[in-house]
Formats: C-alpha cells, structure tokens, sequence
C-alpha cells in the first residue's frame, strides 16, 4: 500500500525531496536535513513549528555563507513539502537567510596567474584538466564525468557535450590548442572510458581535482585559497572583458538565467563614477 503525503516519515521525504540531484547536493542537503530533524527532536514536518525552525536556525554555529547554504536547504525542503501535500502551510518562506558579502571578486584569477597555473601543472593530464576547467568553463563534477564519446572533432578544435546541473545537456566548443592537448591522451581509450582516468581505472574523482589545482597554485606562487571553481570564474571574467556577448556566456557556462551571469559583470566592472573625478596625488 503507497504511503499518502501526510503519512511520510521524515526520511522518505527526504528521499523524494532529494531524487534527481546531483551526487553533492544529494550529500550536502542530506546532511542538513538529517541534522534539522535531530535538534526538532524527530518531529514530522508538519508538527515543526516556526519555533523550532528559529531555535535551529540559532543553533548553527558556523559562517554566515555556511548559515546560508544550510537555511537555503531546509526552506527547499519546506517549499517541496508543501508542493508535495505533506504540509498544509511553508514556514520557511518566514525564515530569511543572512546576507553574505559577495566575495566573488576575490575568486577571480587574473589572466596571468591563469597562465602560471598551467604552467605549474607537473604533468600533461594535469595541465589539461586545469587548461580544460578555463577554456570550457566547466564545473568539477562536468569535467570528472567526461568520456571520449562527449568529445568530437570541429574544426580545427572540438566540440564537448556536458552534462550539467539539474540534468540540463549543453555542447561547449573548444580552440585548436587545448583541443590536441587532450586527444594527446587518449591513447587507445574507447568511447565510453574515461577522459580523466583515476589511478583505479575509473573516472577522476572531485577530490583529486581539488588536489590537481591547489597544488599547481602552490607552485605557481599563488597564495590564495585556489580552487577549480576559480577557474570557471575566471573563464566568465575573461570572456566578458574580452567581448563575449553575456547570453553566449550564459549558454557556455549553463546558468539557468543570464541574471546569474550577470554577477560577473558587477564583481569586475569595466567603468566607476570615481574614476571622472579629479585625483591630484
């Protein structure tokens, strides 16, 4: 016999909630929503009040962007209860998340340190991947997921088919450089193996990425807290400064609105009002 909305334990909730997600958030909202059920004392969501919403809200004892993420996750759990029945009435939409200071700006490479970074890759798989998540703009989860069936030749460069957040499929074209770059290792791969192979044969894990780049930043000198998502940052800052128009950027980075891409227009603009007034140091 099915279970009726109303009827949901807190974990089969969770469950439904979390179907079609990526493996990450799948991990981190989990998380989140494991933790909220405990301080309510295991309660059925629609037996929370808002007072128990505000007390875990107040318990979170971590950043403000962190606070965010986590109160982010629990108000889509809400609003997903609602669409789905469970409850009759979203007290999350009276919770409202800290506001954060865009830190975006700090996580934008200069074109420079860009190329420093590739330079200070220690082997030719390594600078692919640090070349790959600039040049294609790629999230860490997109390039891990590649197979050579993704690549095709166009041109004098390629094209690559990802797929991205929220199951959406983009195709991403790439120069004739960082194009033979990557066919330079193949080998004799076949369709369906790997781009980026593990050291157990399968398919590059986030983690190792995270590696691959952090330690390149530590030998090009670069003393911030690098990470791959830098370099998608800095495909879009690049790109824009460069004259790329923002909804062809919006299509290659696959935002789901050319709002989001907008931040890279604020985080680094191109003009300032300060900039017309007369500085006589």
């Amino acid at each position: 016999m099915l279970n009726t909305p109303t009827s949901l334990s807190n974990a089969e909730l969770i469950s439904l909630w979390l179907h079609g997600k990526s493996p990450n958030t799948i991990d981190g909202y989990r998380r989140y929503a494991e933790r909220f059920f405990r301080h309510v004392s295991d309660k059925p969501l629609r037996d929370v009040t808002l007072m128990d919403f505000q007390l875990w809200e107040m318990s979170l004892n971590s950043s403000d962007n962190s606070k965010r993420v986590a109160i982010g996750a629990i108000k889509s759990l809400f609003s997903f209860a609602k669409e789905l029945g469970v409850i009759s009435s979203n007290l999350g939409i009276l919770v409202k998340p800290p506001s954060a200071k865009n830190t975006l700006a700090e996580r934008i490479l200069s074109e420079e340190q860009v190329q420093q970074l590739m330079n200070a890759a220690s082997i030719a798989r390594d600078r692919a991947i640090i070349r790959l998540l600039y040049f294609a703009g790629l999230r860490v989860s997109e390039l891990c997921a590649l197979s050579w069936r993704d690549l095709k030749p166009r041109g004098d460069g390629g094209q690559i088919t990802v797929f991205g957040k929220a199951g959406k499929t983009r195709v991403v074209l790439i120069g004739k450089g960082i194009w033979q770059e990557i066919q330079q290792l193949k080998g004799t791969s076949l369709a369906d193996d790997p781009v980026f192979i593990s050291s157990k044969g399968g398919h590059l894990c986030r983690s190792m990425v995270f590696h691959i780049v952090k330690k390149a930043a530590k030998n090009a000198g670069i003393e911030e807290n690098v990470s791959p998502h830098w370099l998608r940052h800095s495909h879009a800052s690049h790109s824009l400064d460069r004259g790329a128009p923002i909804h062809l950027l919006q299509k290659t980075l696959g935002h789901s609105s050319v709002a989001i891409t907008e931040r890279y227009l604020h985080a680094r603009p191109t003009d300032s009002s300060g900039l017309y007034l007369v500085d006589d140091d």
